[in-house]
């Protein structure tokens, strides 16, 4: 009677799962629809062109870079929201590796992330994946290091901290691993989650990414759980992305549109498939893949500086 009972259970919270899915996207669809149909009304409105000049205008700004960006910001946001990183390295790395300045490629990744860290904040609050007690503890010190990191790139070469970052991370994903393969995980609080935020922040704007990296990979390094880690961290950075954005713009101006908004919708598209993930995946495969997957950005950046 009880395994009936919590199969019932599990079939009803799948269900509601798929139903919460469902809106979610069904909504984000009809605002893309309402948003296309106003930018088609717009343009035939208040432009001397056509109806069916209008919509072939719309429909050559929507080409094939945009549709690449938003590949880019679903399979970031994908992997930053189930393991809570990566989506700076990533989206930076592809702009920069396409001609984009650092800064530029920056202030776009944090402008896009705006969206997408508040979409997947809101993802993990709603799947349980947000503890609250550390969420107000790493919010206003990560904030103030995404500033203070996003005034630095706007002004200097922030790419000099990046080989030391590379081999503090690369470290951390080795003991994640070590830990991952004990028999028994025991989970403690992490003493110094202020600073650790602080710096997360710093690094992860004036870098172009590493709010993720340093602060998921610490915080479960430590011994904190991984699915409260993952998601709070992920709600938190939203308002890194927030501060560091504001600053950018205010500094240097807004980059490319295409770009931004190619990561946004993007991102949006995969913020509640990762919460999902993090909130169902095992506590010792999070950790493996959590240290593997820092372990292979620590070595492609410290790679990339020595050989690039």
């Amino acid at each position: 009677m009880r395994k009936q009972t919590a199969t019932s259970g599990s079939y009803a919270a799948y269900l509601a799962m798929v139903r919460s899915l469902a809106r979610w996207y069904g909504g984000f669809l009809l605002v893309c629809a309402l948003l296309l149909l106003l930018a088609v009304l717009g343009m035939w409105v208040f432009t001397a062109q056509s109806l069916a000049s209008s919509v072939a205008a719309v429909g050559q700004v929507l080409d094939f870079q945009l549709l690449l960006y938003m590949v880019v910001g679903f399979v970031a946001q994908l992997i930053d929201g189930s393991l809570g990183m990566a989506y700076g390295i990533s989206s930076t790395s592809f702009l920069m590796s396409t001609g984009v300045p650092p800064a530029i490629a920056s202030a776009n990744v944090h402008l896009a992330e705006v969206f997408t860290t508040a979409v997947s904040g809101l993802s993990h609050w709603r799947m349980g994946n947000v503890d609250r007690k550390l969420f107000f503890k790493l919010a206003m010190p990560g904030a103030l290091g995404a500033g203070l990191g996003a005034f630095v790139l706007s002004n200097f070469d922030g790419a000099v901290i990046k080989p030391f970052v590379a081999i503090y991370l690369l470290v951390m994903g080795l003991i994640v691993i070590c830990k991952a393969y004990k028999k028994n995980i025991q989970f403690k609080e992490y003493k110094r989650p202020r600073l650790l935020a602080l710096i997360g922040g710093f690094v992860d704007a004036s870098g172009g990414g590493g709010w993720g990296p340093i602060v998921t990979t610490t915080l479960i390094g430590s011994g904190n759980n991984p699915k409260l880690t993952i998601g709070t961290v992920n709600a938190v950075e939203f308002l890194v992305a927030l501060t560091a954005s504001g600053i950018f713009t205010l500094s240097i101006g807004i980059g490319s549109w295409q770009i931004i908004v190619g990561l946004i919708v993007g991102g949006a598209l995969a913020a509640p498939v990762g919460a999902l993930v993090c909130h169902y995946i095992r506590v010792r495969p999070a950790m493996i893949l959590v240290g593997t997957l820092i372990i292979f950005l620590s070595l492609r950046t410290l790679l990339l500086m020595w050989w690039g």
